[in-house]
Parts: structure tokens; C-alpha cells; sequence
């Protein structure tokens, strides 16, 4: 029998193309715009063995697990790695990246995440560029939760890589992702000997058997249900408006921040400042006689298809995220979520107010 979703014609290279370049639309680039056919650590972790190597001096911010992992990929590429860490209930300011450049000068490449969903907090990227450009370093950005959700920019913020993906404020699967490359980047890609090279994580492969081949023929045989579903996203995006989609986001973020300030329980924002919080997604710190795996388990009793989640590893203990993105970037889904988590609470004799959050949320929803 026919099946909409498996009896496709081919992705031409032609449609190839042009959904690449609705990607550079949505990040205002003029840099070379590569689709990458998987999950977005596929180029986040193909940018740094691309560029990075013995003789790199990298400044590496950690905000949350994410920059823990490319400090990892940086120092198995033989990179020289100073960590700048910040506290995951803050954001990193560019005086601190300011102070590190004065330390070690020596900095040549620096990686930073946007917007950590996982902790819920939003680095300033756009002052932290303008550090970054001063010293002539390559700078590296995972802007895969903040896309759609904030701002991105690269060539505004003098990014030199950065790496999207489609599962979270665009609303689209996780199988497909996408990177900006800047002309300095491909250069030093180029001069770097131990550069992935017929391998996925290959960013030069793609450079020269599709970019710089004028992108006429796929060098292999396209992911077609991802990349329509991408298309599909950057078409919404588009005739929602971008602006219109990321004040959905900043909406949802203050209604959920405002709601569970309102609703008690003991629940606290984890990100203290909301200027340092994250439009995607709010993360809140449970009372310390509580578990906070266990009260997500019991609020999504209620509907299991609630954007609630614990932290990941240890802050499963006490973080909780509201993953109010994409689709669920909405007053209905904060509702619904800051009232499951009140009734869980209220199951362990706490004494909360739905009414109050609702309220809250409602007023804070401009």
C-alpha cells in the first residue's frame, strides 16, 4: 500500500540547496551554510576536530554539561584547554572572558553554548563576541536550544561556528542539524593536518564535494523525512515571523519563572537573575527534603506528555525544567505543567496556591 511518509520521490540537490539557504535566512549569514544529516552533536563535535588540534589554545565555557563535553573533544584533539566555568544558576559575563584573554593570551579558539536548555540559563553572546573579535580567536557557538527562541547571529556576533538543530524552539525532529562556517574557520580547517577527512564528521568533505562543487550533486543520499520536516520548520518560522516566535518563547519563559514563583510549595527559579535565564526552558530548584525525579514522575502521572523533566545526572535531585519550546511554548502548556507540579507537591503536604501561578501566569503573559 502507498504510505505518504515512505513513497517519496527523491531530494533533489536543487531542494537541497534551497533549504540550506532558508537556514541562512533564519541566521541573517552570509557564511557557507551545511545541513548536517544527524543529531546536532554531529557538528558540534565535527567542528571542534575540524578546527582544533595540537597547537590550539582553546577558552572553553562551561555553563552546564554541554561545555563539559567539548572540553573533552578539545583536550582528545591534542588542544590546550583553559575551562571557564560558571556557576549553572548564572550566566558567564564577557568580563570574565575578557579576564581569561588577559591571563592567557595565547587564546586562539573559544567554545561557548547560547542557550543551556539543561540548566536553563543564556549566556550574553553578543558582548562576549565582541571580546572574542578583539583577540582575533575562532569562536565556537552551540546555538542548538536558542535558535528560534533568541537571537542568532553570526555574523553580527563575529561567530566563526555555529551549530543549530531543529528539535527544540524550532519545533522540528532531532534527527537534522546544521552549521555556519566562516571563511577563517574553513581556513583553519584546511591548515589542520589531523582534520577529519572521509569521515561524517568530515565539515571539509562536504566543503569541497558539495559547497565549493557548486552544489549540484549530493555527495550521499539525503535524510528526506528530516530534511522535509526541516523545511517545514523554517517554512513556519517564516510565516509566523521570527520576532512573533521568539516573543512566544520570552513569554512562556516569564510566565513559567512568574508561576512557580507564585505557586509555592518551596519551588525557587534555579537561575537566580532572569536576565540570565534561558527563553526555552525554566529550571526550578525543589525543597531539599524533596527528590525532584520523584515529584516529575508524580506530576506526569496526571498527563505524561506534560514538558516536564528532572535535571540530568546529579541535578536530578533537585532541578526541575519546565521544556516550554517549539510547540509548548504556550500559556496552556505552563499552566498545565506549573498545576501538575503543584498537585505533586501538595501530595507531599506542602502547601501550594494553583490559582495564584494561574494568575501569575496569565498576568506575565504579554
Amino acid at each position: 500500500m502507498n504510505h505518504p511518509f515512505l513513497d517519496l520521490p527523491p531530494l533533489s540537490a536543487e531542494r537541497f540547496a534551497a533549504i540550506e539557504d532558508g537556514v541562512a535566512r533564519l541566521l541573517g549569514t552570509r557564511q557557507d551554510v551545511l545541513i548536517t544529516q544527524g543529531e546536532a552533536l554531529l557538528p558540534l563535535e565535527g567542528a571542534i576536530r575540524s578546527a582544533a588540534g595540537p597547537g590550539t589554545v582553546a577558552l572553553n565555557v562551561i555553563t552546564g554539561p554541554y561545555g563539559q563535553t567539548f572540553g573533552d573533544w578539545l583536550r582528545d584533539c591534542g588542544a590546550a584547554v583553559h575551562d571557564l566555568s560558571a556557576p549553572f544558576h548564572s550566566a558567564v559575563s564577557a568580563g570574565r572572558i575578557r579576564e581569561a584573554f588577559a591571563e592567557h593570551p595565547e587564546i586562539d579558539f573559544v567554545s561557548l553554548v547560547h542557550a543551556e536548555a539543561a540548566t536553563g540559563n543564556t549566556n550574553p553572546v553578543a558582548e562576549i563576541g565582541e571580546v572574542v573579535r578583539e583577540h582575533g580567536a575562532l569562536f565556537y557557538l552551540d546555538a542548538v536550544a536558542s535558535v528560534g527562541a533568541e537571537p542568532v547571529l553570526p555574523d553580527a556576533w563575529g561567530v566563526d561556528l555555529c551549530v543549530i538543530g531543529a528539535q527544540k524552539a524550532m519545533g522540528g525532529p532531532a534527527g537534522v542539524s546544521a552549521i555556519s562556517v566562516s571563511e577563517r574557520a574553513w581556513a583553519r580547517m584546511a591548515a589542520n593536518p589531523n582534520a577529519p577527512r572521509r569521515s561524517y564528521l568530515s565539515l571539509l568533505d562536504w566543503k569541497e564535494r558539495w559547497t565549493d562543487a557548486g552544489r549540484k550533486v549530493l555527495p550521499h543520499a539525503p535524510a528526506q523525512l528530516e530534511m522535509l520536516a526541516l523545511q517545514a520548520c523554517l517554512e513556519r518560522i517564516e510565516s509566523a515571523g521570527l520576532d512573533a516566535v521568539m516573543a512566544r518563547h520570552r513569554n512562556a519563559a516569564r510566565a513559567a519563572r512568574a508561576g512557580a514563583v507564585a505557586l509555592g510549595g518551596g519551588l525557587e527559579p534555579y537561575v537566580r537573575e532572569a536576565a540570565d535565564a534561558a527563553p526555552v526552558a525554566t529550571t526550578l530548584r525543589v525543597p531539599s527534603d524533596l527528590v525532584a525525579a520523584e515529584l516529575v514522575a508524580r506530576a506526569l502521572e496526571s498527563d505524561p506528555a506534560l514538558p516536564l523533566a528532572a535535571g540530568g545526572g546529579a541535578l536530578a535531585e533537585e532541578m526541575i525544567r519546565v521544556n516550554h519550546y517549539g510547540p509548548d511554548a504556550t500559556p496552556d502548556a505552563v499552566r498545565a505543567s506549573l498545576a501538575a507540579l503543584g498537585a505533586a507537591l501538595a501530595g507531599k503536604g506542602l502547601t501550594v496556591d494553583p490559582a495564584a501561578a494561574e494568575r501569575a501566569v496569565n498576568d506575565a503573559w504579554r
